[in-house]
């Protein structure tokens, strides 16, 4: 059984920890699954995780509910997995080749290794600009509405919509020439 958001909220207001424990349940393994596709590898998945669920507990009286609860986590994580992505950019950790990047998918459920075209696909979406990833994580994995994706990415639903097909396009091309 799916938990509500209106649960999570009414067990929030009078018990933070269980309404968080219920959050969790309800966020934790497509959050963690979202963050995974954008960061590559699994313990840098978990500590961005561990930092987004760090900053919805602290501002989680701050959320206004004007928008879903499912847009406020995702731009939370977004946000966090761009840092991220930025900080080891800064670092010099991120000039590893497409290929160097798909060996960093650990977890076998990511990933068959056996299926060639799981593999170059994995590898065509790490050729993509980090907006083209963004809106493509979010519209094919997550799949989301452009609204939605857009309440996230704070951008025009026709710029995500170019950015989506970009990408497909930029996919199709890297799978047929590879």
């Amino acid at each position: 059984m799916a938990i509500d958001d209106n649960e999570i909220y009414e067990v929030f207001a009078v018990d933070p920890n269980r309404g968080f424990r219920m959050l969790m349940t309800a966020y934790g393994k497509p959050i963690y699954a979202y963050v995974r596709r954008l960061v590559v590898g699994h313990d840098d998945a978990e500590d961005v995780c561990q930092e987004i669920f760090i900053r919805v507990f602290r501002n989680w009286k701050k959320f206004k509910r004007e928008s879903a609860l499912s847009t406020w986590i995702y731009k939370i994580a977004t946000r966090e997995a761009v840092r991220f992505l930025h900080k080891q950019a800064e670092k010099g950790r991120l000039e590893a080749s497409s290929a160097e990047e798909v060996q960093r998918l650990e977890a076998p459920e990511y990933v068959d290794y056996d299926d060639v075209l799981a593999v170059k696909f994995q590898r065509a979406i790490q050729t993509l600009t980090e907006k083209q990833r963004l809106v493509f994580n979010l519209r094919y994995y997550d799949e989301l509405e452009y609204a939605e994706i857009s309440r996230i990415l704070e951008c025009p639903e026709n710029t995500l919509k170019v950015h989506y097909h970009h990408a497909k396009e930029k996919i199709k091309e890297y799978i047929i020439k590879n």
